[in-house]
């Protein structure tokens, strides 16, 4: 062992196994199921690894020394080596979670998004909603029918990065959604019931941003839940009308 790795108390396997059983077993007394829970720490897990990855290829490894163009080749391989390595342990933990890749949404049988799913959406939508305008939430349960029907055009992978799309689609648009949410928003002259009521509602982003990369799948999730027709057919009116 180096002499850099000397003074490090890292967490072993056994300590490691003992947080994430301390987690699962509080996570169990809210009332959250096992698998859900399981899930969720899976996806931290998968994460964490695939943020390292993401950063150790992204910077370059730094050969030491002046040791001649042999260490520096070698060097390189080496690293380059465990680089790939830790994005395929992130790849086989989050594979463990969600299944394995291939899924790209549309329509197909989808599983029906689970609590700890629909949980995930509604925490990255309520900033990206409140960027724009304030609150003016609709009935919270028909705000879950509608996010069950957003997941239900995508598998478990796709769902697993959902936040970072969203978030992404609301950089890209954020123009144009700012305009929408002035015209037809909480803070508009425009009532929270009728074809617009999706607008009060931070569901919305999620909506808007699956009519554009998903419609077709969409309008059948939304039909299989029974969900107004309206809504669907207003917000595409008013985002035409921002553009």
């Amino acid at each position: 062992m180096s002499t850099a790795h000397e003074g490090r108390r890292w967490p072993d396997a056994v300590s490691v196994d003992n947080a994430r059983t301390t987690l699962l077993q509080l996570l169990a007394r809210a009332g959250v199921p096992s698998g859900d829970a399981r899930q969720l720490i899976g996806l931290v897990e998968a994460g964490v690894l695939a943020l390292a990855h993401d950063e150790l290829n992204g910077a370059g490894p730094g050969v030491p020394g002046d040791k001649g163009e042999e260490y520096r080749s070698g060097w390189l391989d080496g690293a380059e080596t465990l680089v790939a390595e830790l994005g395929a342990v992130a790849e086989r933990t989050l594979a463990g979670v969600t299944g394995p890749d291939g899924d790209q949404g549309g329509a197909g049988a989808h599983p029906r998004a689970r609590r700890m799913e629909v949980e995930r959406v509604k925490v990255a939508l309520t900033p990206l909603y409140l960027s724009f305008t304030a609150v003016s939430e609709l009935d919270p349960e028909v705000t879950e029918e509608v996010l069950v029907a957003v997941l239900g055009t995508m598998g478990p992978r796709l769902r697993a990065g959902y936040a970072g799309r969203l978030t992404e689609f609301a950089t890209l648009h954020r123009g144009r959604l700012e305009r929408l949410f002035a015209a037809f928003g909480p803070d508009s002259a425009t009532q929270v019931h009728g074809r617009y009521s999706l607008l009060h509602s931070a569901t919305s982003v999620a909506v808007l941003e699956r009519l554009l990369a998903s419609p077709q799948a969409l309008r059948e999730q939304w039909e299989a839940a029974e969900l107004p027709p309206a809504w669907l057919d207003g917000l595409t009116a008013a985002w035409t009308t921002s553009a």
